[in-house]
């Protein structure tokens, strides 16, 4: 069966989920708004820059969810999907995806981002499956520790060889979608590689390679 993957933040929605989580908390008054916005603001320069130390990252994303219960966290959650999230899902993405489904495609998000806040939105696609960075849960609590390989650069490499196994796919015929540089790996490994309104460094790496670039936004 041909695998459509699609990465998420700032490809199939009009932003990046885990910073309009902080958003959210900050809006709230949840977490400290000038230090959270500070601290978050310097790591997703990394990000965008390709020298993130995600080990790091995580520890700082997690930890909020290690320090409250799970039904709190859900009752937040709902009221961030609905007042950051749903305005920004992009009904090309939307479309993409159908256009995918409609060809009996196997639906696939893959995301660096926690599967806290991202299993909800992958809901909202209409997709299952998803490969996320796993936050550890103990006797029914978030640890602030991450479970296996983050799925972020190489490690959404090793993440969806694992899967691929446990299904025993192919990725014959496989397409996968996104707009990081941080992505660049995974692209190399699928048939269709496909740059999602790219920042400079997939821009230009996909102009190099012959990589088609399409845009979502209006």
């Amino acid at each position: 069966m041909t695998l459509a993957i699609f990465d998420l933040d700032n490809t199939l929605i009009g932003g990046d989920s885990d910073t309009s989580w902080g958003d959210y908390l900050c809006s709230k008054g949840i977490v400290d708004a000038e230090e959270h916005a500070q601290r978050h603001a310097d790591y997703y320069q990394d990000y965008l820059d390709g020298k993130l130390d995600i080990m790091d990252f995580l520890s700082f994303q997690l930890e909020i969810l290690s320090q409250h219960g799970m039904q709190t966290l859900e009752t937040w959650r709902r009221g961030y999907l609905a007042e950051l999230i749903e305005p920004i899902l992009l009904p090309k993405a939307l479309a993409l995806v159908d256009h995918h489904r409609q060809q009996g495609h196997q639906l696939l998000i893959i995301t660096a981002t926690n599967r806290f806040i991202t299993e909800p939105i992958a809901k909202m696609f209409g997709i299952d499956e998803l490969i996320a960075t796993d936050p550890e849960i103990i006797d029914g609590r978030y640890t602030g520790r991450v479970e296996g390989v983050p799925s972020f650069a190489e490690g959404k490499v090793t993440r969806l060889a694992a899967w691929l196994k446990d299904r025993d796919h192919s990725l014959e015929g496989s397409w996968f979608y996104s707009d990081s540089r941080n992505d660049i790996p995974l692209l190399e490994h699928v048939e269709n590689p496909v740059a999602v309104d790219p920042d400079d460094a997939l821009r230009k790496e996909a102009e190099k390679r012959g990589w088609k670039v399409i845009t979502l936004r209006d």
